[in-house]
Formats: structure tokens, C-alpha cells, sequence
């Protein structure tokens, strides 16, 4: 089982594929790595040498940022944005979307469970 960034990439998926369990790297970096590397489409994982895996490590520690690093820079641009007080950063201490969806029906996701109001009566026929 390969190892990379912290990431045990699964040993029976194509290189391409494994390498997107690895939080930063999507379809378009994951193919450009290998692309860079020369490693073949077809190849998965159980299948690379150590080098090639070393040579993937490299790459990756090198010219891209992953894993703890891109987390913590993530949640200091929303902590930066909820200390400025700006629309956005408000969004996000409220727990509602934050680019512009609706909220009076659909933003369950965000909003958690729907609850029902205390004294609110169902209207009858």
C-alpha cells in the first residue's frame, strides 16, 4: 500500500483515481502528475516501483500544497472572513450558504434538520 501525504492510496484503483483520495489533488492535477511522471494511464497501484512512488512524493510535497497545509489555510481565509465582519464571513458563523442560494425553501445541507416553530398552527381545509 502506497503512502503519500499522509494518505494510504487504495492498491487496486488506477494511479489517476487513487491519487484523488488525497485532499488538494483532483481529476485535473492527478492527471498532470502522472502526465509529468510518464506514468501510464492503465497503471494502478500495486503495480508502481518505489521510485515512481517516491518520484510521486516529491512532485507532490514540491509543487502543490495538501492535505494539513491547504486545511489550515482554508479555515484561516473563513476565520479571516468571520473576524472582518463581512458578508461572507457573517454567512458562515450563521451556518447559511455563503454564495447567494436561497434559503427560504432548499439550504438543508447548511441549515441542518428543518425545525418546527413552537405556537405555529398547521393551516386545514
Amino acid at each position: 500500500m502506497a503512502r503519500i501525504a499522509g494518505v494510504n492510496l487504495p492498491d487496486k484503483k488506477r494511479v489517476e483515481f487513487a491519487l484523488r483520495y488525497i485532499y488538494g489533488i483532483g481529476p485535473n492535477r492527478s492527471s498532470t502528475i502522472c502526465k509529468k511522471l510518464g506514468i501510464s494511464d492503465s497503471k494502478r497501484v500495486f503495480e508502481l516501483s518505489e521510485d515512481e512512488i517516491l518520484k510521486i512524493r516529491e512532485v507532490i510535497d514540491r509543487d502543490y500544497q495538501v492535505e494539513g497545509d491547504l486545511r489550515r489555510v482554508v479555515s484561516m481565509n473563513i476565520k479571516r472572513l468571520m473576524d472582518l465582519g463581512c458578508y461572507r464571513g457573517f454567512r458562515h458563523r450563521k451556518g447559511l450558504p455563503v454564495h447567494g442560494q436561497r434559503t427560504h425553501t432548499n439550504a438543508r445541507t447548511r441549515k441542518g434538520k428543518a425545525r418546527a416553530i413552537p405556537g405555529k398552527k398547521k393551516v386545514t381545509k
